[in-house]
């Protein structure tokens, strides 16, 4: 399987390329604000996420909008990716209906659009950190391994809810309620750490792979300490395995999705 997984990369990554590109030129086609609608989209939420707690709640962190905009373009790049994938055989449809591509193809791909966005919302922290002056040191480099790990729990459950999404047209609905609930336990615009009594909020770090994620990031830019590596080695652990099974899944009923759809 592994074999066969390499040698559909080495054949159809000119193909993932050149549809991810169609697909950004696309989403942006008819807009006038164009590439920026990417950084818009994101800025406006956390300038809502800060006014709720700074305003409403009355409670701060330090650094707090970069603490908000580092979480949040994260679980964009998390939640898109996941939301996508239930109903990416019956969008892609028409393709797979005529030519044969590796349904797993279609999962990078957008991938790589998200990836594209995710690296513009990135331009903008950068300039938030400069803005409010977070000081930095080599820590920062922690934020990729890290982000592996994101990739890889990020790539192994899209192929899987994929795969489920074909067969079950109800689990669209049901992802989207169990993403909204993660979401707020993720700890976007709050701290965990601070705001959750012990032990719960180790559990909720420890247990919950985005909240972690997003503490370990934020650990990195803004207090320039290390993730704890036993439990980031753990939820790689997890990522490849879901990554295993979501392949294998999809080279085993891929030929019976055209029917399906």
């Amino acid at each position: 399987m592994v074999r066969r997984f390499v040698k559909d990369m080495k054949r159809y990554i000119p193909y993932v390329l050149y549809a991810s590109k169609s697909d950004l030129k696309s989403e942006v086609a008819n807009s006038h604000l164009n590439w920026l609608w990417w950084i818009l989209d994101p800025l406006c939420f956390m300038l809502v996420y800060i006014f709720i707690a700074l305003v409403v709640f009355r409670r701060t962190t330090p650094y707090f909008p970069v603490f908000v905009f580092s979480g949040l373009i994260i679980w964009y790049f998390f939640s898109r990716n996941i939301r996508a994938s239930v109903t990416m055989v019956r969008s892609n449809k028409s393709i797979i209906k005529k030519i044969y591509v590796p349904k797993h193809v279609l999962i990078l791909e957008n991938m790589l659009v998200q990836l594209f966005k995710f690296l513009v919302s990135c331009g903008l922290l950068i300039v938030l950190i400069i803005i409010y002056q977070v000081p930095l040191g080599l820590n920062i480099l922690y934020v990729f391994p890290v982000f592996i790990v994101i990739l890889m729990l990020t790539y192994g459950l899209a192929c899987i809810l994929m795969h489920f999404g074909v067969f079950v047209e109800d689990i669209s609905n049901i992802i989207n309620v169990l993403l909204r609930l993660m979401m707020y336990l993720s700890g976007i615009f709050y701290s965990i750490r601070d705001r959750v009594p012990e032990p719960y909020n180790m559990i909720l770090l420890r247990g919950n792979p985005m909240a972690f994620c997003m503490d370990a990031v934020r650990s990195a830019l803004l207090e320039q300490k290390a993730p704890d590596f036993l439990v980031l080695g753990i939820w790689f652990a997890i990522g490849l395995l879901l990554c295993l099974i979501g392949l294998k899944l999809i080279y085993k009923y891929e030929n019976s999705y055209a029917k399906v759809i």
